[in-house]
């Protein structure tokens, strides 16, 4: 049965639970047979062995044959000093390894911060009394309870929901917010069904009730998180040549040492002696200075690559950057800060476009209004940092109107209208100075018709349909530029009434629309990127309008330019030469992906495909390990 179409009943039932919970004896039956509940860690190499393949490899065999015969040279001549040069060749090799190991093992200990994500204790319901247990005692069947700030310690279906907002933006990328209810669910998959709560992701407001029905590495965070760890492991172009290298100079060595043996046995020395002149000649052409420069330039770009926030996992994966020509990115949290700001305001005082620094306030009712909405319709909380702890949304709205610099007096909270993913709004029932008011906000296309006035310059006007079509078109502009817009209304109250318990003859006052912005510094990358010749693809979970909006803001996607686009949902129907020729257009771009869809790409191109380099030099950097594809930057390399 699948658990998202069915009601909150028979999600129980099927999972063999209730709204009680499971009982002591069943958590310890379903605990055993499923495991813990974490992140599950695949068990590499061990650490003794990664040690000594950092000193074991080709080109640390031809130094420590190097320093093996600098000590049979030292037995035989102990007056020469070849002790010492061994002594240093093997110096060389240790520290060389030790570089290596250590920036492996960094890595290493980077990706487990994954299992951060998950909460450390959750309060479950079992025997129908309310516990806090550790997360890794989940088990499907388990009832949680979460609220405002929690993590979701397990893919779990809503059994009951009241004002939830969740982001799941470490899953899929996607930075707005998003409602959730108990409701029944028509999605094709767990990533976008609205009863869903996903593991490793963030309750943003409201509470609700849920009954786990996945744990450890099977829920989709869990997938992740085994995708982060896995990977095929290929050799860089960088081990390549130096492979090649050390086999062109073991020969070159070992032939002029013979050449030398010879040359001063013919000239009269003894067999020792002569022996002595080769080694010498073998060990002299040894670069033994080349393993630790290599390492050490490696290491020094790996550095300054973590200040920029890249993790390398492998030091030869810094040189490989050098070989890309196409790179495979995703947006939320890399082009993007992971955050929503306001980029873009309709105001009703104007009917026109505006920015938040044409806000005034303190000159105009309207604008003030507009500010109250923003700061007092919302569920944020002042954080320990003095920010704000909230729905992304919200918080930006906030942080709007203290830029504003308008001072707002604290006013009495009388009642609230939550939001719900139906309703797509919610509103705050207010004691202001001039009387009770309500303050609303929500999706334009669920505000704006309960509207029968709006905020003119000089005072309340009737919303005309000509007003309404106006209002209409600047919505649809404001989502053409990828915006998610949201409505602000009000409404003063009468003293004697009773509080309304629905929303109904509301003022408007203005479209609000967010963004998550672009990092400083990405549109410059890109553009730099682009000269040297290197194909950005953009793999994200987001939606298509959103990736495109930042296209162009970053300069991806020329103005006017309509970009190939293809969903993940498209792209499990896609033949290896359909997907070819998508990934020929100029600037494809892959919206709302799964995790693993994103690795799609790259393996398949660097297995398969033909690299139709014109140039030979070029053709050799372009050419995988596996034979034949174009480099790409990727999570594996990286």
């Amino acid at each position: 049965m699948n658990v998202f179409h069915a009601t909150a009943e028979e999600v129980l039932e099927s999972l063999g639970t209730s709204r009680a919970g499971l009982s002591t004896k069943e958590v310890a039956k379903r605990l055993a047979e499923y495991g813990p509940n974490g992140v599950e860690r695949i068990r590499g190499k061990p650490l003794h062995k990664r040690a000594v393949e950092t000193v074991t490899h080709l080109f640390a065999l031809l130094l420590w044959f190097a320093a093996a015969i600098a000590f049979v040279a030292h037995l035989i001549e102990p007056n020469l000093g070849m002790a010492t040069l061994g002594y240093a060749i093997v110096g060389v090799i240790v520290v060389n390894g030790l570089f290596a190991f250590w920036q492996e093992y960094q890595a290493e200990r980077t990706l487990a911060e994954l299992a951060k994500l998950l909460p450390a204790q959750v309060k479950v319901v079992r025997g129908g009394s309310v516990a806090a247990v550790p997360a890794e005692e989940l088990v499907p069947g388990d009832v949680i309870l979460v609220g405002q700030g929690d993590s979701v310690p397990a893919d779990c279906r809503l059994i009951e929901a009241f004002a939830l907002r969740v982001s799941n933006a470490t899953v899929t990328g996607e930075a707005m917010p998003l409602g959730r209810s108990a409701a029944p669910s028509d999605a094709s998959g767990i990533l976008h069904s609205s009863n869903a709560l996903l593991a490793g992701t963030s309750v943003l407001a409201g509470d609700g009730v849920a009954v786990v029905f996945a744990t450890g590495s099977h829920t989709e965070f869990g997938k992740i998180a085994r995708l982060a760890q896995g990977g095929t492991e290929v050799r860089s172009p960088l081990l390549n040549e130096v492979a090649s290298l050390s086999r062109v100079i073991a020969v070159l060595a070992f032939g002029l040492g013979l050449a030398f043996f010879a040359i001063g046995f013919e000239a009269g020395l003894s067999v020792w002696q002569a022996a002595m002149f080769g080694i010498g000649t073998i060990v002299a052409n040894v670069p033994e200075g080349l393993l630790p420069t290599i390492t050490l330039t490696l290491a020094m770009g790996a550095r300054r690559m973590a200040r920029r926030k890249v993790l390398v996992r492998h030091l030869p994966a810094a040189e490989t950057l050098g070989s890309v020509t196409v790179i495979c990115t995703d947006k939320t949290g890399t082009l993007t800060e992971n955050r929503m700001a306001v980029r873009e305001l309709f105001l009703s005082r104007t009917l026109a476009a505006a920015c938040p620094a044409d806000l005034n306030p303190e000159q105009n009712t309207a604008d003030r209004l507009l500010c109250e909405v923003s700061r007092w319709c919302q569920t944020v909380q002042r954080a320990k940092d003095s920010g704000w702890l909230g729905d992304p949304m919200e918080v930006a709205l906030v942080e709007m109107t203290e830029r504003a610099g308008l001072v707002l007096a604290s006013i009495q909270l009388v009642s609230e209208i939550p939001f719900d993913a139906d309703r797509k709004r919610m509103s705050t029932l207010h004691e202001t100075a001039e009387g009770r008011a309500m303050y609303t906000k929500g999706a334009p296309e669920t505000v704006v018709p309960l509207c029968t006035h709006l905020e003119a310059k000089r005072g309340v006007a009737p919303l005309t349909r000509r007003l309404r079509q106006r209002l209409k078109e600047a919505q649809e502009a404001f989502a053409k530029k990828g915006l998610r817009v949201l409505a602000l209304a009000y409404r003063r109250l009468q003293a004697e009434a009773p509080l309304p318990t629905s929303e109904a003859s509301l003022v408007f006052l203005g479209l609000v629309g967010f963004e998550d912005p672009p990092r400083e510094g990405v549109a410059e990358a890109v553009r730099s990127t682009r000269q040297a010749g290197i194909k950005i693809v953009i793999a994200t979970g987001d939606h298509p309008d959103t990736t495109i909006a930042i296209g162009r803001q970053i300069g991806l996607v020329g103005e006017g330019e309509m970009p190939q686009v293809v969903t993940g949902e498209h792209l499990h129907h896609l033949s290896e030469s359909q997907l070819r020729t998508a990934l020929d257009a100029p600037c494809p771009i892959f919206a709302r992906l799964a995790a693993d869809q994103k690795l799609a790409y790259c393996p398949r191109s660097e297995s398969q495909g033909a690299c139709d380099c014109s140039d030979r030099r070029r053709r050799e950097r372009c050419a995988g390990a596996q034979g034949g594809g174009h480099r790409h930057c990727h999570g594996q390399d990286r």
